[in-house]
């Protein structure tokens, strides 16, 4: 639930408020409650009155260290969660491995339960497979909260980007006015097992029935890696010399598939979309080889996530209600889903995306 579109830091003027050609609709994901025991914040009802909770030992933990899009997220410098936390007077740390897996992130929720963690916001790398050690953590009382991909069983709240089912379907429409709703088409994602990536796939494959011409050949994973994305990317064109359009939900994907078709061979030929931070993509979106793509502010979103994890540790909202206040972002609600949405996107291209430094 969101109480106001206009949070992104880039909204404050008509011109860029103009070049918003997406607008989602305020809804939440489908996130369940865990049926793990809850934190002791997790109760029915959050407190209304007193103040936070300052001094809270709080982990964020990314799908992988190195990642542009969760530095962005994450970081001090780009206003992200532990710019929140630090506003907030809590003690925060980003940490996590440095491949986008469950091998390499479990060690690092484990590591940050035994230092004493009390808070724990965690971009799941799969929604299942993480599960024993967060829900271990959530006996111990302490308060989990993912961001960006779920773990929809071991949470105590969900804070969602953007209305998961219409990032799919918008995907597919970008792309389909771009090649004229005719030909082949594949996607690189990220991780098989990456919780939001395959829901946005699903949504992705309701909307193409609605595209009879168009077919979707080959789902690809490049495991948030740009070496093992240029492969895929790579063999994607070897093995579909007809292929029309590429969507890559994958801020490492799109970036990789744009090297890959920045030539003279593919540019203009190949229509390429999906979800890129701006100034990863502006040099492909200048040469012509990206039209346009999408993507939320990631900063806003770890801001968020920080806000919403505090508050709910510190018994001021529940995991199925309760209203807060984020900072510079304004007020947001819990859903009854335990799901909180950021929202929305916006769709950058030529026209717009010289405004933009994130």
């Amino acid at each position: 639930m969101r109480a106001s579109l206009n949070r992104a830091p880039w909204a404050a003027t008509p011109l860029v408020l103009a070049s918003c050609a997406l607008v989602l609709a305020a809804c939440s994901s489908g996130g369940s409650s865990s049926s793990a025991p809850s934190s002791p914040a997790s109760s029915s009802a959050g407190s209304s009155s007193g103040a936070l909770k300052t001094g809270l030992q709080v982990y964020v933990i990314p799908k992988n260290l190195g990642n542009p899009y969760f530095t962005t997220a994450d970081s001090v410098n780009s206003g992200g969660a532990l710019a929140a936390l630090q506003a907030l007077g809590e003690t925060g740390a980003e940490t996590s491995g440095t491949a986008a897996t469950p091998a390499s992130q479990i060690p690092a929720i484990q590591a940050a339960i035994t230092k004493g963690a009390k808070v724990l916001i965690v971009s799941a790398s799969d929604p299942t497979a993480l599960c024993p050690t967060l829900s271990s953590a959530m006996a111990r009382g302490i308060t989990v909260v993912t961001y960006d991909s779920d773990a929809p069983a071991c949470h105590d709240l969900f804070v969602n980007q953007a209305s998961t089912a219409q990032i799919g379907t918008s995907e597919v429409e970008v792309l389909a006015k771009q090649i004229n709703s005719t030909g082949q088409i594949a996607i690189v994602s990220a991780a098989a097992s990456a919780t939001n990536q395959n829901t946005w796939i699903k949504y992705m494959k309701q909307e193409l029935a609605k595209y009879p011409s168009m077919k979707l050949v080959s789902v690809v994973y490049g495991n948030d890696d740009p070496t093992a994305s240029t492969q895929v990317t790579q063999g994607l064109l070897q093995q579909f010399p007809n292929l029309r359009g590429i969507i890559s939900p994958t801020t490492v994907g799109i970036a990789a598939a744009a090297a890959v078709l920045d030539t003279a061979k593919y540019r203009g030929k190949i229509a390429l979309t999906g979800l890129g931070t701006p100034n990863s993509l502006k040099k492909y979106v200048s040469d012509g080889t990206i039209k346009s793509f999408e993507l939320w502010n990631p900063a806003n979103l770890g801001y968020l996530a920080a806000y919403a994890a505090v508050n709910l540790a510190s018994g001021k909202i529940a995991k199925t209600s309760g209203t807060f206040t984020a900072g510079k972002l304004g007020s947001f609600t819990v859903g009854s889903d335990s799901s909180i949405l950021l929202g929305p996107p916006f769709v950058f291209s030529a026209s717009n995306i010289s405004q933009f430094n994130f």
